[in-house]
């Protein structure tokens, strides 16, 4: 009888089933060690570099924009991989999501550990202590209890546990240094609890730029059409801004004998809270450095610049006065250019209106210095103003319905024919133009404008903290050494009384500097005396 032996069984590979739950549970095992953490860290502060050496949208997009057509095709491709949006950018949000799922899941086994750890009692003394790396053999003169009990005295601040063995031999097992795990997890939490907050502050914090003229001009945080530039977070809106208002009195600023500015001080006034309802106002001096802190928020002064006033006497008699910032252009000699507006008054027809619209356009030097014809400065200081402006009449384009620069008038119209120059003229200040329709323009003076900035940031205090935190904890977690001791008591016998004592420790992360600590406890253990 002839017998068919049946084929053998191919081995079958994992279910799709298993193959996934592998894939994931590998993933999350390689997401959350501690080296794809660090490398993480690493790349976000990479990811940073770009946010702080190219210029950013949210700051300055005219300066984006410069930088995109000085750059060609280069600045293109920078803008469309968001190198000008760091830090909303979807890689770096990216990045920074990676990095706080990294460390939660990194942390939570850990701190299980650490509590299992902190509640466990030091290790069993080895049998053979004399293969430790440090070891003292002594003798005692008392029995085993009151040795035990004096050892127990000598090293009150060690975790320990008293064991007995065989032949009435009592052992003792210490540990201390415990402080450098404690440490190492106070550093990595806080460093998340910072990462968190960071973005919440992003969230829920607000950051915007105001010129005041240094001149009893004031500001009131009362909603972001205040502002000149105003940065919200995602979750803020601009409607429930920190009520409070800051009036500028007066500017003081004072230069090096090399011409670059060595002190700031704006004399201010301000009111928040209660003080708004009955009107009182508070004095503070503003500094670069000195904040104003009020009502949540505070308020920094950082810069300064002019504003060149004029006087415009129209031919019916009417007046108008307007002192205008103007911007500064080369910070050396603060030499600035601008544009002051004027509306002829009495005029109700709105066509024959926007031909009658007069703009000051030029440059304003604080310390006047002409080559030529050609006015520049050559200080900062405000020694001898002069301007240089062109007077233009036509329509400004003021009821056009869309934005338009304080700083500048609207070349279009300037190319259209609608704006046209009557008058170029160098002057000091007093002297005075006169138009053809015999409008006259005076140039009165000069005031100062400060910029100032306001910040809103709910969680700057716990960030300070876990930043505090953090450095606390790498500090405990560098410097504090984790450190074992065993010490055996063993009684002596009828002829040798006494009792024989034996003392080894065991540093686990580095024995550099427990040689000393290690011999000065074996002397007072064994010796008996205190130190």
């Amino acid at each position: 009888m002839t017998t068919t032996e049946a084929p053998p069984k191919t081995p079958q590979g994992p279910t799709p089933a298993k193959r996934t739950f592998a894939f994931v549970r590998n993933t999350w095992r390689g997401l959350t060690s501690m080296r794809t953490a660090l490398v993480l860290l690493f790349l976000l502060a990479l990811a940073a570099l770009p946010g702080a050496l190219l210029p950013q949208r949210k700051l300055n997009a005219p300066k984006v924009d410069e930088y995109i057509s000085a750059h060609g095709w280069w600045g293109t491709l920078l803008d469309k991989l968001e190198f000008y949006d760091v830090y909303s950018s979807i890689w770096f949000s990216a990045i920074y999501l990676l990095l706080m799922i990294s460390l939660i899941g990194c942390l939570t086994p850990r701190s299980f550990d650490y509590v299992k750890a902190m509640r466990a009692k030091p290790v069993l003394t080895p049998r053979n202590l004399a293969r430790m790396p440090h070891y003292r053999l002594g003798r005692g003169k008392s029995d085993v209890g009151a040795e035990i009990a004096a050892v127990h005295k000598h090293l009150s601040g060690w975790r320990r546990v008293e064991r007995e063995e065989a032949d009435g031999v009592r052992t003792i097992s210490a540990e201390r240094g415990f402080l450098r795990e404690t440490g190492n997890l106070i550093f990595h939490f806080s460093m998340l609890g910072l990462i968190v907050f960071f973005a919440l502050g992003k969230l829920y914090g607000y950051e915007g730029q105001v010129i005041v003229q240094a001149d009893g001009d004031s500001f009131c945080n009362s909603g972001i059409y205040n502002y000149d530039s105003f940065n919200a977070g995602l979750r803020v809106d601009g409607t429930d801004l920190d009520p409070f208002c800051v009036k500028v009195d007066d500017f003081t600023v004072r230069y090096t004998p090399a011409g670059e500015p060595e002190y700031y001080h704006a004399n201010i006034q301000y009111q928040s809270g209660g003080d708004l309802d009955t009107n009182t106002w508070r004095p503070y001096g503003l500094e670069v450095n000195s904040p104003l802190r009020t009502a949540g928020d505070r308020v920094y002064l950082l810069g300064q610049g002019y504003s060149p006033q004029f006087t415009v006497t129209f031919p019916n008699g009417d007046k108008r006065t307007q002192n205008t910032q103007w911007r500064t252009v080369d910070p050396t000699t603060m030499l600035a250019e601008g544009a002051t507006k004027f509306d002829q008054p009495g005029v109700t027809d709105e066509v024959q209106r926007r031909t009658r619209q007069l703009a000051i356009t030029g440059l304003f030097a604080p310390t006047s210095f002409l080559h030529g014809n050609v006015l520049t400065s050559s200080a900062p200081e405000l020694k001898d103003p002069a301007v240089a402006v062109d007077i233009m009449r036509g329509d400004l384009g003021l009821d056009a319905g869309r934005g338009q620069s304080v700083f500048e008038i609207d070349q279009s119209l300037v190319d259209d024919g609608r704006l046209k120059k009557i008058a170029r003229e160098n002057m000091k200040v007093g002297q005075e133009i006169k138009l053809d329709d015999g409008t006259k323009v005076r140039f009165d003076g000069v005031n100062h404008w400060v910029s100032l900035q306001v910040s809103h940031d709910p969680t700057q205090g716990f960030v300070l903290g876990f930043a505090i935190s953090m450095f606390l904890g790498l500090g405990a977690s560098l410097l504090v050494k984790r450190r074992r001791l065993w010490v055996r008591v063993k009684p002596g016998t009828e002829n040798d009384p006494g009792t024989v004592i034996e003392v080894a420790g065991l540093a686990r992360t580095d024995q550099a500097g427990y040689g000393e600590e290690f011999h000065r406890i074996s002397e007072r253990l064994i010796s008996g005396q205190k130190g």
